[in-house]
């Protein structure tokens, strides 16, 4: 079969550097590459995810808006991929009760990301907080997904996927769902703080100096640069050079992913000298990288109306490709889905 990529994200909000280039910009390459071999992107804003801790629903529903902005602005073209959100498609929340009757709650136990975010409190945390890995299974595999884009910190979802899929196949005699393969983009880049080499850019740092917004302009770019943690030592010639040094190696980074360059690369041009230099280099190329993306968001914001209509469009094809597999699901149990 053709290879069919499925993907998504959560919309808490305007979307930071670390989103770009660590997934978005991926996608973007992606979607033409899959294209281009007679395959599909489906690609999704994750709102059902997002109620796994309290949401504002005001908040939660502009946030889906502002999101789909952002992707299509930094290059997600509804006509190339499926863009929609998943509460838009029911058979995402039908397929993960199904799927919640085959998974097994000590593979559940063993997903560490639950225990991350529930911390301490993990009898105060939500159900689905707990089952959500159980949902993300269900938004793969009701689109038959060949292949899903995963960091190293997803990976074991993917895994727990790939077992709930062979555990319904094999109870229910069925090839219903197809096994997807993990796709580890190449030139996904690792994004951290700007205050904070060991950590990674988050939208939830109280400290806005910690992360580039793609809606940031120029002086903000600029002076968050200037601003960001280094060190004193001059940059060295050899990525070996920055292992001790993560604030450096941070921006060295940022700057080889922006350019579509190595760090060694980088580190030849700008070998010897300061960050002094090197700062208003970064922030250059920054702004000449981030301009047509805000220019372009501010546009899109502007027509909400519009949004809706990619996003209600996108949906009605996701939930043409849903549907059949949902019916399998339910005919492989033995259960009636028809009105009598």
């Amino acid at each position: 079969m053709s290879k069919r990529v499925v993907s998504g994200i959560q919309p808490t909000g305007n979307l930071h550097l670390g989103n770009y280039l660590g997934a978005i910009r991926n996608w973007v390459r992606m979607q033409d590459e899959v294209a281009r071999d007679g395959g599909e992107c489906f690609f999704f804003l994750a709102d059902l995810h997002a109620i796994t801790v309290y949401n504002d629903p005001k908040a939660l529903a502009a946030n889906v808006r502002s999101m789909a902005a952002a992707l299509i602005a930094t290059g997600v073209d509804p006509a190339k991929s499926t863009l929609f959100n998943q509460a838009a498609v029911s058979a995402h929340a039908e397929l993960a009760w199904i799927l919640n009757c085959t998974a097994r709650i000590g593979w559940l136990n063993r997903m560490t990301q639950f225990k991350e975010k529930s911390g301490k409190d993990r009898e105060g945390a939500s159900i689905g907080l707990f089952a959500y890995p159980v949902l993300q299974a269900a938004d793969v595999l009701i689109y038959r997904a060949t292949h899903v884009p995963v960091g190293e910190d997803q990976k074991q979802h993917l895994e727990l996927a790939r077992d709930i899929a062979t555990k319904f196949n094999t109870d229910f005699d069925t090839e219903l769902f197809v096994l997807p393969e993990p796709m580890i983009p190449p030139s996904a880049a690792r994004i951290m703080s700007l205050r904070d080499g060991s950590a990674k850019m988050s939208k939830s740092d109280p400290s806005d100096m910690s992360r580039i917004n793609l809606t940031d302009d120029a002086d903000s770019i600029t002076a968050k640069i200037r601003k960001a943690r280094t060190d004193p030592e001059p940059i060295p010639g050899d990525p070996a050079g920055l292992a001790e040094r993560p604030e450096a190696r941070n921006l060295v980074g940022i700057y080889a992913a922006l350019a579509d360059e190595t760090p060694a690369q980088v580190l030849a041009r700008f070998e010897g000298q300061g960050f002094g230099a090197f700062k208003p280099a970064l922030a250059e190329l920054l702004v000449e990288t981030l301009k047509p993306i805000a220019t372009r968001l501010a546009e899109l914001e502007q027509d909400p109306a519009e949004l809706d209509r990619i996003l209600a469009a996108g949906a009605a094809k996701a939930r043409a490709a849903a549907e059949p597999v949902v019916a399998g699901a339910y005919a492989a149990l033995g259960l009636n889905r028809e009105t009598r």
